[in-house]
């Protein structure tokens, strides 16, 4: 069996590699397994260097395309002509994409005009906001694939909302022209433990190394704070008034610290550092008292860490985090940031229980992905 694994950015490939490390271990056991990886090239990353792919653990891609920096038509129409050329030389028996990026879509439409079979790892994720191009992205990909790998109970009950299929007397049945639907967990948990042991301290130039347990982990990235200057403004006053009390260590992307107003003065625990490598970030994680984030991943990551996540966002495709308190939906709203933030540090004793909950397959969702495609009638 070949699979043809289309990815476009970092994210990707460090969930992609826990599936790529288990079609590697059952082809030493003697399964017939292939995979070719394709880079896109949608997000260009410095950290992307041969280096990384030796630190993660994950196999370089057999293609890199280098399409990126470009509108969202244009980047999405010539990843699907170069995709398409790949996938007529390859001649895979799956295309494998994952999460809502415009690869992810490329590579379903590829799928779907080739006649060949498309899984969707990530499948059902919904925000219910349709003017985010990931929303947009995710259900394009869903309707037309013949797997739906999901990784939450959540995202499986999306999709039968959406008519993707029925129950009847506890077993699945398969409604005509949709996808099978499993709930196999989510890989980035799979990921997270294995590189746990691989974390590794950033350098915290100009900087004393932050104290364990004791400071909170920021990261800022989503168009619709870092665009909107108000709710940009916002959001690092409150910052900096959390860090009036403990330090606050924010990797941000060059292009994020430059719309900062340039009258806009930080707290001295206010500690802005360069993005760091994802053996970092795991660091990072694991040492923090609790994480400040607009990321969808960090979300997730912070609870496999047993860490409160204080989400700047106003929805979350991760409403299950919500429903037991570990995640708290603050938007942009200074005040409801700061409040949150005294919630939760006031109530250190706050019950871990939540946290033994299995809402995410603890760490075998790779296994299941591949034994579904090798099963797979």
């Amino acid at each position: 069996m070949k699979i043809l694994t289309i990815l476009g950015a970092r994210p990707q490939f460090i969930k992609a590699g826990r599936v790529s490390r288990e079609i590697q271990r059952q082809k030493a056991e003697g399964r017939r397994l292939k995979e070719v990886i394709v880079h896109t090239g949608q997000h260009y990353d410095a950290n992307m260097s041969d280096i990384f792919f030796e630190e993660m653990k994950i196999p370089k891609p057999d293609y890199y395309l280098g399409i990126g920096g470009k509108s969202h038509g244009a980047m999405t129409g010539q990843m699907i002509e170069k995709i398409e050329e790949v996938a007529l030389k390859e001649k895979p028996d799956w295309i494998m994409v994952y999460g809502d990026t415009n690869s992810t879509l490329a590579g379903a439409i590829v799928a779907s005009k080739l006649h060949i079979k498309l899984a969707h790892v990530e499948a059902g994720l919904r925000s219910f906001n349709m003017k985010m191009p990931e929303e947009v992205n995710r259900i394009l990909t869903d309707r037309v694939s013949d797997i739906l790998f999901c990784p939450t109970k959540t995202a499986v009950d999306n999709l039968k909302n959406e008519g993707y299929f029925i129950e009847e007397e506890g077993r699945r049945k398969k409604v005509e022209g949709f996808g099978k639907v499993i709930n196999v967990g989510d890989v980035m948990q799979d990921g997270a433990m294995f590189y746990k042991q691989f974390a590794k301290q950033p350098q915290f130039t100009n900087h004393q190394s932050p104290i364990i347990n004791h400071y909170i982990l920021c990261t800022i990235h989503r168009a619709e704070n870092t665009d909107d200057p108000d709710r940009l403004k916002a959001i690092f006053e409150a910052l900096n008034e959390i860090a009036k009390e403990r330090e606050v260590i924010l990797p941000l992307h060059p292009r994020t610290r430059k719309l900062l107003p340039s009258t806009f003065n930080l707290h001295p625990n206010l500690i802005i550092i360069d993005p760091v490598g994802y053996l970092e970030m795991v660091w990072l994680i694991d040492n923090c008292l609790l994480v400040m984030t607009d990321s969808g991943g960090l979300q997730k990551e912070a609870y496999f860490f047993k860490k409160t996540c204080i989400t700047l966002r106003d929805e979350t495709e991760w409403v299950e985090l919500v429903d037991i308190g570990a995640n708290m939906l603050v938007g942009a709203d200074k005040e409801k940031i700061l409040d949150t933030y005294k919630q939760i540090t006031n109530n250190q004793s706050q019950s871990t229980n939540n946290y033994s909950l299995n809402l995410y397959g603890n760490g075998k969702a790779s296994q299941k992905i591949i034994k579904e495609l090798l099963e797979y009638e």
